[in-house]
């Protein structure tokens, strides 16, 4: 285990899909967590009556499982705690899995400020010729980025045509895709699956002529200082937009950073304030199906949390196992969880309660700024 306060400068399963298990239990589970938080939160204070991040970080030493990587805490651009599990480090490359479809969001906007991609309302096809003709080829941008591509896609079932899994043992993805048939008409249902983020990743790839990694490399890792990192390719030689990523703890702080300033990173707009604007705004509900979001952006996901009395907005990125981007504007905050509990429903809970429990603490010194409460 590493620990301690920064600078203030700064693989197991098959499958990359977020699947937020709801198992038996997993109520009392969130309760027993928080209430243990509110307890540890009560007596961790120093003499000035802040309680200490890096002491409530470290109350996860005892998880009882060892599969927790690490935590990095940014206020204001400023890492403020930083903690890390089982043997991690902070050099740690680590599989985020489909948290990797909401940087692949970040490569549409950055194409669509180039001029690559026209517009969300372009059909697929446009980019993609190969799929006219297709029921993926028709469908719009938007309807692809916002998990509403009308496929016959469902990541939750193993039985669908464009399961993930099936999708990813093809010796041809590509082709794979552009024969997944239609269930209903574009824009009409949320439904999850990382099918059309794959397609997302071949509609970039195509539109600027290189790979999405490449294309990733130059205009988002570069200029956010990214040097070391690693992206999956699949059979069909295409950068995995569903996921498959592999970044430091630090590194998806910088990301969730840069989002936090509405595209721009240490004086450099990297993407178009519109962009984020529009990636972030929610798009469709998804509370009744997903325990852990109010909302579903482009890629992105969205809930308030009530915290302390506080209503406090949250954007994230999600990965399969408890892969975390948080970002939280009323907190001028940044919550970066990398987490290898692939699977394991249990690996969302704890994320979730790491992140209440750094807003309790935010909240009680003040850091908060929000006219919400509850």
């Amino acid at each position: 285990m590493v620990s301690g306060r920064a600078d203030p400068q700064q693989s197991a399963m098959l499958g990359t899909g977020r699947k937020a298990a709801v198992g038996e239990g997993m109520r009392v589970g969130v309760a027993f967590g928080l209430a243990a938080l509110a307890g540890f939160l009560a007596t961790s204070a120093h003499a000035s009556g802040r309680p200490d991040l890096d002491a409530v970080l470290a109350r996860w030493d005892r998880d009882e499982h060892p599969d927790l990587r690490g935590v990095v805490v940014v206020r204001d651009g400023r890492r403020v705690a930083e903690r890390y599990y089982n043997g991690a480090s902070p050099s740690e490359l680590h599989d985020i899995r489909s948290a990797g479809k909401s940087i692949t969001a970040l490569l549409v906007g950055i194409a669509i400020d180039r001029g690559a991609i026209a517009s969300v309302d372009d059909p697929v096809s446009k980019y993609w010729p190969e799929a006219s003709g297709s029921a993926i080829g028709a469908v719009p941008l938007r309807d692809v980025v916002s998990m509403r591509s009308g496929l016959a896609a469902f990541d939750e079932d193993p039985a669908s045509s464009g399961n993930e899994d099936r999708m990813d043992a093809s010796d041809n993805p590509m082709a794979f895709v552009r024969h997944i048939p239609s269930a209903e008409a574009p824009g009409t249902r949320y439904r999850y699956n990382s099918a059309t983020a794959y397609t997302a990743g071949v509609v970039v790839a195509k539109a600027t002529g290189e790979t999405m990694s490449s294309f990733a490399r130059a205009r988002l890792f570069r200029p956010l200082g990214i040097t070391r990192w690693d992206w999956q390719s699949d059979a069909s030689g295409m950068t995995k937009g569903q996921g498959n990523l592999s970044l430091t703890t630090r590194e998806l702080a910088s990301i969730g950073e840069m989002v936090r300033n509405n595209g721009r990173f240490q004086g450099r707009q990297i993407v178009s304030a519109h962009w984020i604007a529009a990636m972030l705004a929610p798009h469709v509900s998804i509370g009744a199906d997903d325990p852990y979001a109010d909302q579903y952006g482009y890629f992105w996901y969205g809930k308030v949390q009530h915290v302390a009395g506080k209503a406090l907005p949250v954007s994230f990125a999600s990965g399969n196992g408890g892969n975390k981007i948080y970002v939280i504007p009323a907190c001028h905050l940044v919550v970066a969880i990398t987490s290898s509990a692939y699977g394991h429903g249990y690996g969302q809970r704890r994320s979730e309660t790491i992140l209440r429990g750094v807003l309790a603490t935010e909240v009680q010194a003040g850091e908060c700024q929000t006219s919400g409460s509850r």
